[in-house]
């Protein structure tokens, strides 16, 4: 095998097909997002899936771990790994369901209320970042073409 050639550092990168790829493209876009999400909520703890859980259990006050699991597209043990952290940091509290003993409801406590907030406007000012450069109606076109690449959708 004949040795490598030695690359100039001046000397541009070819990224081959990559630029072609929309799932290349969409990494970028993911990293970028996580990024700027993580420097606007100022919390390491909070990562972009962690808020989904705490908005749709504060919008969904009794939902069970399994509709969770379900709605914010985990699957059943990282929802429970998910709920110990916030159990664990006093936002969330588990409630047994009546009648059966096997099942808990998910609830805010009054602490994750207050940190979802606060966690509500720093995100809302991250997303007028993220679309700064996009007009309504192309930031509705973006997500709802988003939304056809969802399993889901198909």
């Amino acid at each position: 095998m004949p040795a490598a050639k030695k690359r100039s550092p001046d000397e541009p990168i070819d990224y081959s097909l990559l630029p072609d790829l929309l799932g290349y493209h969409l990494r970028l876009t993911q990293l970028a997002v996580f990024k700027d999400f993580s420097e606007a909520v100022e919390d390491p703890q909070i990562t972009p899936s962690l808020y989904a859980v705490l908005v749709v259990i504060g919008a969904n006050p009794g939902l069970k771990q399994t509709e969770l699991a379900r709605a914010v597209r985990l699957d059943r043990s990282s929802v429970v790994s998910v709920i110990d952290k916030l159990e664990k940091r006093k936002l969330v509290k588990r409630q047994r369901v009546e009648g059966d003993r096997r099942t808990n409801a998910l609830a805010l406590t009054d602490t994750g209320q207050l940190l979802l907030d606060e966690l509500t406007t720093r995100v809302q000012a991250h997303e007028a970042h993220l679309s700064e450069n996009l007009s309504d109606r192309e930031r509705a076109t973006l997500i709802r073409l988003l939304g056809r690449i969802l399993p889901e959708s198909r």
